[in-house]
């Protein structure tokens, strides 16, 4: 089955630099970064500790902005945007999934998929009823009304993907998503990865484990803030 590509990229960014401080204590993170990711496609950003790649997910996913060059999400120029204008594209065009789960301590594992659908103004009943799907779709729905505390880290990983999707982004964003897992954990959430790939979602994976950057469709290496030559598709 062939898979049809948009022919508008989810991301698209030209020349984008960012610099840190200024003179003689600037550090040039990012130095010029061309870079297309077309909808439904699984990309693997690689690239060692201070390469720019953490530099790169955070303007990716709206968390800062660069300082020169230009970034369009999904059709929206993202350079210039005020704080909370970034919020709201945070909230409706990105999910996030990081390391760490950042899953709220004191709420039920359904409050913490639907605060993010909470945030968008979705109706109470709605935001239940999709928080229930979203998790029978990562295989936990039967752990709906426990707490973080109770649950495994895979468990844990599998809520964060299924608060990542709350909004239907445009783009899903995992750092280093399996980084505090043990391996055989670690490859049941990159199973599922890549069964929301196979769905449909257009995936961005940052990691430093190329065998982990292998699975992905599509590979990008970042070296001292540039995109690496590329030596073939992974």
């Amino acid at each position: 089955m062939t898979k049809i590509i948009s022919t508008s990229p989810i991301i698209q960014t030209q020349a984008l630099t960012k610099v840190y401080g200024a003179n003689g204590a600037a550090v040039h993170a990012l130095r010029g970064i061309d870079l297309a990711v077309e909808k439904g496609e699984f990309v693997a950003l690689i690239g060692p500790s201070g390469s720019g790649k953490s530099t790169l997910m955070a303007i990716l996913g709206c968390l800062d902005l660069p300082t020169a060059g230009t970034y369009t999400l999904d059709g929206q120029p993202v350079q210039g945007l005020s704080g909370g204008e970034l919020a709201r594209i945070r909230n409706e065009k990105v999910g996030f999934v990081f390391q760490s789960y950042n899953l709220l301590p004191k709420a039920s594992i359904a409050r913490n998929v639907e605060l993010p659908m909470l945030y968008a103004g979705v109706g109470r009943k709605e935001r239940r009823e999709r928080a229930m799907l979203l998790l029978e779709k990562v295989g936990i729905a039967d752990k709906a009304d426990k707490l973080p505390a109770t649950l495994s880290g895979g468990q844990k990983q599998r809520v964060a993907v299924a608060r990542a999707l709350a909004n239907r982004p445009a783009l899903l964003l995992a750092d280093e998503p399996t980084g505090a897992l043990d391996s055989r954990t670690g490859a049941e959430v990159l199973d599922l990865f890549r069964e929301l790939h196979q769905q449909g979602n257009t995936l961005l994976l940052v990691t430093h484990d190329p065998s982990i950057a292998a699975l992905a469709e599509r590979r990008v290496e970042i070296r001292d803030g540039l995109i690496a030559p590329a030596e073939g598709v992974a």
